[in-house]
């Protein structure tokens, strides 16, 4: 007798009730799995793109907001600050790096980020090809933005003012494709990066002066940021003191002596200071009381999974009762009728498993297209977690209760006695 075959017919004999409890299944593993992926993307997302960055300097308003547009290009910028207050605090001693960047602009949604080549170095962002921006006007374009925008080498485009590609386009500056990365699961894949300059000399009415003056700027916001062989009052500081960036993305020597810095800004300059871990900490708290309620609905349907397969059972059994006792009488033992019926519990616990499996990948394949579109970022359809495998674990195990339940009115058949009745 093979008691797995029979334990298919039995569930194929019942196919809306079957139906039923694998659906049931499903959708709490799809949910929790879906979740779980989720929250793996968006921790990997946020947390690669702040490590090394200790604070955020830029003009006052909300501190999330600052975050979000400026490390994570997903939000408008709170304001702009001076180029002079920024060179102040890159002379600060505890300031380790500080990179200067310059946003407003966009081409075709993707936004252009004016910076200079630190940025790249903290990103770690390597080249396909092509090379780094030598020019104003010149861009480097991420890996997403690139094939997105069908963007090549050589390339010329006009930007357009804001981020929704719906602004007023520059047509007379023109910036020119000079080098495209290789994709690093990190902001860059999605911007079009150019020195400090283009950004300047884009909204200036004489492009060449304002590319004298953004070059200056730019060779001043590139030198080293310490106190030994300060500038001195007049230098070269005339021609860029009027110059604005949207932030500064600051690292110290010492995160705990540097974050005693921000007070002072705070206090006694028109920025504000903004701590990406506090940040975003704050908002994965937000979003984790949302995902955890949704883990408990799911868990609730797992649940009631478990009791359709424990009352799907228990109906079969008094149905099949007489057949039961026929079985026994024919020399099948209690024990492998017990272990049949607890092998339906752990098909259909297998199945909606399977399914749920599917169902999140499907979920989160929708919603990475959404995202793309949207936020240009891409989410990855991951293999199999980890938590996933728990997960598994944690439905057959429900399964496998709610078939035991029922399965053990297998030892209380009276064989004499049911046959009798029956005839």
């Amino acid at each position: 007798m093979n008691i797995f075959k029979i334990s298919w017919s039995n569930i194929k004999d019942k196919p809306l009730t079957s139906c039923l409890s694998i659906l049931l299944m499903t959708l709490g593993v799809g949910i929790i799995s879906f979740l779980l992926l989720i929250s793996k993307q968006i921790d990997d997302k946020f947390n690669r793109n702040i490590e090394g960055i200790h604070m955020v300097v830029g003009a006052k308003g909300s501190p999330l907001q600052l975050i979000l547009a400026t490390i994570y290009q997903i939000d408008a910028p709170t304001g702009n600050i001076k180029l002079s207050e920024a060179n102040g605090l890159m002379r600060n001693p505890m300031v380790k790096t500080a990179i200067p960047i310059s946003m407003g602009d966009s081409y075709q949604g993707y936004r252009i980020l004016g910076t200079n080549e630190k940025y790249l170095s903290h990103f770690k962002a390597e080249y396909q090809e092509g090379k780094n921006c030598q020019n104003t006007f010149e861009v480097v374009v991420g890996a997403n933005a690139a094939k997105n925008l069908a963007l090549k080498m050589g390339d010329s485009f006009a930007s357009s003012h804001g981020y929704d590609g719906e602004g007023d386009k520059h047509e007379d500056k023109k910036y020119k494709v000079v080098g495209i990365l290789k994709s690093n699961n990190s902001v860059v894949d999605q911007l079009i990066i150019t020195p400090l300059a283009s950004v300047w000399a884009v909204h200036e009415g004489h492009e060449n002066e304002a590319g004298d003056k953004g070059a200056n700027a730019l060779k001043l916001l590139e030198e080293p940021t310490s106190h030994e062989g300060e500038h001195h009052e007049g230098e070269h500081h005339d021609e860029p003191e009027d110059k604005e960036i949207t932030a500064m993305l600051i690292e110290f020597r010492n995160p705990a002596m540097g974050m005693m810095t921000a007070r002072g800004i705070n206090e006694n300059t028109n920025m504000q200071t903004a701590s990406p871990a506090i940040e975003i900490n704050r908002l994965l708290a937000l979003l984790g009381v949302g995902l955890d309620s949704l883990k408990i609905i799911a868990l609730i349907i797992i649940l009631v999974a478990g009791i359709s397969v424990l009352v799907a059972l228990y109906n079969t059994l008094k149905e099949r009762k007489y057949e039961m006792a026929l079985m026994l009488s024919m020399g099948a033992s209690r024990i492998k009728l017990f272990t049949m019926l607890l092998l339906e519990g752990l098909i259909i616990s297998t199945l909606g498993y399977i399914l749920g499996i599917l169902l999140s990948r499907l979920g989160l394949f929708l919603m990475a297209n959404k995202v793309e579109k949207n936020f240009h970022y891409d989410f990855n359809v991951l293999t199999l977690l980890s938590e996933e495998t728990t997960l598994l674990g944690g439905a057959l195990l429900i399964g496998l209760i709610a078939a035991a339940i029922p399965s053990l009115g297998i030892y209380k058949i009276n064989i004499s006695k049911t046959l009798a009745d029956e005839s």
